[in-house]
């Protein structure tokens, strides 16, 4: 399998265990899961290019995947997180870090830190473990995001429910603000990011 193929598959993954189960016409249960025999089979119906495709291809790319983006168990196979449509996943809330990361635009974190972090259009609220991996995730949307630290002791210990998705995404359903604080943007690890940001645009340029 290509590296185009691949990444293919990667983007089929996301559409049918995030979004669109209905897409290729297979069945998911209340936790996320389809049966990837099925899956691949279903697609190599309607995609003729896809004539090739078997159930374990998709266990590669998931296994392939550092983020823990899909958890595989047999034959079945399901995102961990990302979702638009409504699900139980009965994930683990085991293990989660003292503190974990979200990230924003500078002028929101008054309102959020009052307010508190909600899901908007996705189902969880999505958590980073580290400051790093929450700038990158930021980074997507926001030129230099603002960061902002979860003290995860205190909502826990307050009944708020954590779960660890993948390896390095948490979710909850929100955050209130009592809970959030802003990470100082002379913080190093900030610093030594942004400033990889700023040659890369150089470079570009």
């Amino acid at each position: 399998m290509s590296d185009r193929e691949s990444n293919s598959l990667g983007r089929m993954l996301a559409l049918v265990l995030r979004h669109a189960p209905e897409k290729f016409n297979v069945e998911m249960d209340i936790n996320g899961w389809v049966n990837s025999r099925e899956l691949s089979e279903s697609i190599a119906k309607q995609r003729r290019n896809y004539h090739w495709l078997r159930g374990w291809h998709f266990a590669a790319v998931a296994n392939a995947d550092d983020k823990g983006r899909y958890q595989v168990e047999g034959e079945m196979i399901r995102a961990t997180y990302g979702h638009s449509i409504e699900l139980e996943l009965d994930l683990p809330t085991d293990d989660i870090p003292e503190a974990l990361y979200w990230p924003c635009e500078e002028e929101q974190v008054p309102t959020i830190k009052e307010l508190g972090i909600t899901a908007g259009d996705r189902n969880h609220v999505h958590l980073s473990k580290t400051i790093s991996q929450a700038m990158e995730a930021g980074h997507v949307r926001i030129s230099r995001p603002a960061i902002l630290e979860v003290d995860t002791v205190r909502a826990i210990a307050d009944g708020h429910v954590i779960y660890r998705a993948g390896t390095v995404v948490y979710l909850v359903d929100e955050m209130p603000g009592e809970y959030l604080y802003q990470v100082e943007a002379d913080d190093p690890i900030i610093l030594e990011i942004v400033a990889q940001w700023e040659l890369e645009e150089q470079e570009e340029e």
